[in-house]
């Protein structure tokens, strides 16, 4: 805590890992509040795990037991609207009511007015006469405003409410404690009022807010939310959980995206559209889409079409030398005076289209606020062809059937995350990036675009001897061998051993859902097996697991239980990961580990990256580890705390990292977990979790027999 609050001071960044269950959250939050409060800053602490987020709000309300503090949990707005509508309808809703409020207000201090002026003129004053006569045409004027308004525009009842009736028993409640955004919502609902506008109207000057990665990461949202801190951002302090997925997170809001139907949409916008920007902007817009159909119908080969699913897939557009696919059909499809100026026209006019469309809907001409298809698309089309040649910008196409057949999309997929993170940590005060798996930190500084962050690394706190960690020599399980019988069998045996010899319930982890789901089906143990699966309701399914004493769950590490989720004590005694869980290795991940490599492939002196591929180990090997480690975490979480970890796959092994060469993983964890890594054979593991568990006499009868 006093380094963390000495960076701090310093305006640094922290780089904080700590093993799972040993407090970071608390080591993190404690200092920066003290510090914020000192020194006038807000601390703001985000994840992207529902789970986090509740461990937050309990957090919050220990510190707030001990030293009071104003606190907010902030959510996004679909989730909290009463009225269910989408972002634009809400912003024009507000515009139109706080018109009227506005008039209503303005019409109380003329009827003050005229009344002081009627006094006046009853007293003699004729000047006063003649210009009470003046003011009550005025209000005149506003009481026909106001009834236009209210009869013929959008107003929201509940933000109108705010505005004008007395919010301070909301306030009252909301700081009293720290509410979830639940309670924020049904206090907000059973008084009428819009529990979203009155966050953000009482968020200026708060201690801490909590909320969710995007209200951080996306462009967009980042500067709202600052506006409504009341705060400049070197006036913010954020903490970081769950680190390590801020480098994905970054990515996934950097990415834009312009569908097929949205380009449909532009053009019959523009066919009923009286303007003479019209025809440049569907010309130019209709050559994209011509470029767009033919690129992905023309990558289709013999069967391909018929086999496009419901998902969106990936086709390859990306070229070697000079422009992507798209963007030549683009241009060799585009006719006219320049598709330049052509969008120059199309952006012009999708602005004043979409100010129309919003003006339509505070007038009550519209029931819904319309979107601009034109400017949506323009903007798009514009940022293709100035950004897709940049580096780390991967352009790409999708495609995926619908009813009424096969459609694509385009795709400017940003590869290197410290483009949206480096200048956020800029503009900062400072951040707190903690996990219990960031190392190697020189990694971390390099995707996220940190400078000079202070680094901390705090291992296993635990008593060792409660804890063994089985690196088990089953074949490795690699694509081309996953579906040969013989190694099935060795590894469900084997797992089987680690179900039987677990005084309790064991997870087992694989690398995808469809690995998860063979097992399961081969299970043939006395536990009960449970199996998650994607669209499955994790947390349902984690409540139903821990309140059985002998079962196993089936679940993939790239699902929503591998990390931020507590299984303590008995909820789970042994973890198995079995396999090591590298990424699908597709088009799109190449192009990821081709902006690594040219970014960090080379030192500050233009040497060779020392540890050989930079790409391969920025992007996969050193993910697919952290992923690893995250499930190895859910177990052993406290000092009385006991259990065991079992990596089922020679990959994990120290014995045999010399014949595996590069395939070997055992090098990519951190020197003093690989310490505790023990080899064993996969007919030696029932052995050695016996004589473990029997040593802690966690048996509640006779211990199995193997």
């Amino acid at each position: 805590m006093g380094r963390i609050r000495e960076a701090l001071v310093e305006e640094r960044d922290v780089l904080f890992e700590g093993a799972c269950g040993t407090g970071k959250t608390l080591a993190s939050l404690t200092p920066a509040l003290e510090y914020g409060r000192a020194a006038g800053k807000t601390v703001v602490i985000t994840t992207n795990v529902h789970q986090q987020t509740r461990q937050f709000i309990e957090e919050a309300r220990a510190i707030n037991a001990q030293e009071p503090i104003r606190s907010v949990v902030f959510r996004g707005k679909a989730s909290m609207c009463h009225i269910d509508v989408g972002y634009e309808e809400c912003q024009a809703l507000r515009d139109t009511t706080r018109d009227l409020v506005d008039k209503q207000q303005d019409i109380a201090e003329l009827e003050e007015r005229e009344e002081e002026l009627l006094e006046a003129s009853q007293d003699g004053d004729g000047e006063a006469a003649q210009a009470r006569g003046a003011v009550v045409e005025e209000i005149e004027d506003l009481e026909a405003g106001i009834e236009a308004l209210q009869e013929e525009r959008n107003v929201c009842e509940r933000y109108y409410n705010n505005l004008t009736g007395n919010t301070d028993e909301f306030y009252s409640w909301l700081y009293d404690d720290v509410r979830t955004p639940d309670e924020i919502y049904e206090q907000a609902h059973e008084m009428d009022l819009c529990g979203y506008e009155l966050l953000k109207d009482g968020m200026e000057g708060v201690d801490l807010v909590i909320c969710n990665y995007h209200h951080l990461l996306d462009p967009m949202i980042r500067e709202q939310f600052f506006r409504w801190l009341g705060r400049e951002p070197e006036d913010v302090i954020v903490v970081f959980d769950e680190a390590h997925n801020v480098a994905d997170a970054a990515r996934d809001h950097a990415t834009r995206t312009l569908a097929e139907r949205t380009l449909d949409g532009a053009l019959d916008e523009l066919e009923e559209c009286d303007d003479a920007r019209a025809d440049p902007a569907a010309n130019v817009l209709r050559a994209f889409r011509t470029a767009l159909v033919d690129t992905y119908e023309g990558s289709f080969g013999f069967g391909d079409r018929e086999g496009v699913g419901e998902e969106w897939e990936d086709v390859s557009i990306d070229s070697d030398e000079g422009r992507d696919d798209l963007s030549v059909a683009f241009l060799q499809e585009y006719t006219g005076q320049g598709f330049d100026a052509d969008l120059e026209q199309a952006l012009a006019l999708g602005e004043e289209l979409d100010r129309r469309y919003e003006q339509a809907y505070k007038d009550g001409e519209a029931t819904t606020r319309k979107d601009c298809p034109t400017l949506t698309a323009a903007s798009f089309v514009e940022d293709w062809m100035e950004s897709s040649v940049e580096p780390g910008q991967y352009p790409v196409l999708g495609v995926r059937r619908t009813e009424t057949g096969v459609v694509g999309r385009a795709e400017l997929y940003t590869c290197l995350p410290r483009q949206v993170t480096e200048p956020l940590f800029e503009e900062l005060h400072s951040t707190i990036l903690m996990s219990a798996t960031l190392r190697p930190f020189d990694v971390t500084e390099d995707v996220l675009g940190l400078d000079d962050p202070l680094t901390m690394a705090y291992g296993e706190q635990f008593p060792e001897e409660r804890r063994r960690t089985y690196a088990v020599e089953t074949p490795a399980l690699f694509a081309s061998k996953r579906d040969d019988p013989a190694v099935q069998e060795t590894v469900g045996d084997t797992l089987e051993d680690v179900v039987r010899f677990t005084p309790g319930n064991t997870l087992a982890f694989f690398p995808s859902y469809a690995e998860a789901e063979r097992y399961y089906h081969r299970f043939a143990g006395d536990a009960t097996p449970y199996l998650d699966e994607p669209g499955k309701r994790a947390e349902d399914l984690r409540q139903e697991f821990v309140a059985d004493d002998d079962a196993v769950l089936f679940t993939s590490l790239w699902g929503t239980l591998a990390e931020g989720v507590s299984f303590d004590d008995d909820d789970a005694r042994s973890v198995a990961v079995v396999g090591v869980p590298y990424p699908h290795l597709d088009d799109r991940m190449e192009a990821v580990q081709r902006a690594y490599q040219g970014a960090f492939g080379e030192d500050e002196r233009g040497a060779s990256d020392a540890d050989g591929d930079a790409g391969w180990r920025y992007a996969v090997e050193i993910p697919t580890v952290r992923k690893t480690r995250q499930a190895l975490g859910r177990v052993v979480r406290s000092p009385e705390d006991f259990g065991v970890r079992v990596l089922i796959d020679e990959r994990y092994t120290q014995s045999n990292r010399v014949d595996l060469g590069d395939y070997s993983v055992y090098p990519a964890f951190p020197p003093e977990e690989r310490s505790e890594h023990v080899d064993v054979a996969p007919e030696k593991l029932k052995f050695a979790m016996l004589n473990f568990y029997g040593d802690l006499d966690a048996w509640d009868g006779d211990p199995p027999t193997p």
